[in-house]
């Protein structure tokens, strides 16, 4: 049975921790013990603790050295990302004492990078010693790192369908949609394509029962059309650019922050052909009462200065 976690708190010290870890990287008790100074009976002693701890053996003995077991890989991984974040708390403390520096969690939906990472440009330049980890994943995904305490923010929406209870948002920008194509797309050649036009290509297409997929697919069905059928599925603008690449038949739907900035480096071409987004603005969304950092509020004051926005940071309490 697996202790309850007031009862694993209570008894699992760093050091517990420090040396499970070690034990997976040298997969021997007596260089674990080595390397994190102390003795081999006191390793033994170490990890009989964390074992009685957790309620389960960790390692197995084996020709190879003393290998995780299933529940062994699951409390060592857990280990690092303590180890992780306790490195990255020291680097944020650091940050604090000298003014710069510092370390800062942000998560994006793809059709944000582009804002987003030219914001992280600006205040780098301002602050070169800062630390940056970017999570680009989508909405629902970013709001559980949230509810984990993974980032410090996320710029993102959150969809009606979610419960907005647990968090703070406030609004940045519209996202525009815009199909693409390579730049050797047939169509191209033509004076003037309507959406009729492309009924009948291929698409990559973002993820289904999305946004961004229901917009084409309102679009087409508006002009009587089928809904495209066997698309590509891809929520990574890297994977559809490096499919357009391919295949030169094949259009996508992008936001067009992104899509502008591959025209920029002449990989794909932009078709005249408007889309109505059926997008929620994008926002800043963090923990509900969770306070920012300084670090956190300079670079949303940032992605605010990019569209043309005076950022309060009074407007967390409206």
């Amino acid at each position: 049975m697996v202790p309850v976690l007031k009862s694993i708190i209570s008894r699992l010290r760093f050091k517990h921790l420090q040396l499970i870890v070690a034990i997976e990287d040298y997969g021997s008790l007596h260089k674990a013990a080595i390397s994190i100074s102390i003795s081999q009976p006191g390793a033994t002693k170490l990890l009989n603790e964390v074992e009685k701890s957790i309620g389960f053996k960790l390692f197995e003995r084996t020709a190879k050295g003393m290998v995780p077991n299933e529940v062994g890989s699951c409390v060592t991984r857990y280990a690092r990302v303590i180890f992780n974040d306790l490195s990255h708390m020291r680097e944020e403390i650091v940050g604090i004492a000298e003014g710069s520096g510092g370390h800062i969690s942000v998560g994006c939906i793809m059709g944000a990078v582009p804002i987003l990472t030219r914001a992280i440009y600006e205040l780098r330049c301002d602050q070169p010693e800062l630390t940056v980890e970017i999570f680009e994943n989508n909405s629902a995904n970013l709001l559980h790192k949230i509810d984990q305490g993974r980032i410090d923010f996320a710029v993102c929406r959150v969809s009606r369908g979610q419960n907005i209870l647990p968090y703070d948002n406030i609004a940045l920008s519209e996202e525009p949609l815009a199909i693409v194509a390579n730049i050797a797309h047939p169509l191209l050649q033509n004076n003037s394509v309507s959406l009729e036009d492309l009924a009948d290509h291929p698409w990559v297409l973002y993820t289904s029962n999305t946004p961004m997929r229901q917009s084409i697919e309102y679009e087409m069905q508006k002009l009587g059309l089928d809904i495209v059928k066997h698309p590509v599925e891809s929520s990574s603008a890297f994977s559809t650019i490096m499919l357009l690449q391919y295949d030169v038949n094949l259009l996508a739907v992008l936001p067009l922050d992104v899509a502008e900035f591959f025209v920029s480096k002449n990989l794909i071409s932009l078709l005249d052909i408007k889309i109505t987004s059926l997008m929620s603005k994008i926002g800043i969304v963090k923990r509900k009462d969770s306070n920012l950092t300084s670090t956190a509020h300079l670079l949303i004051s940032k992605l605010y200065d990019d569209v043309g926005l005076v950022y309060d940071q009074n407007e967390w309490h409206r």
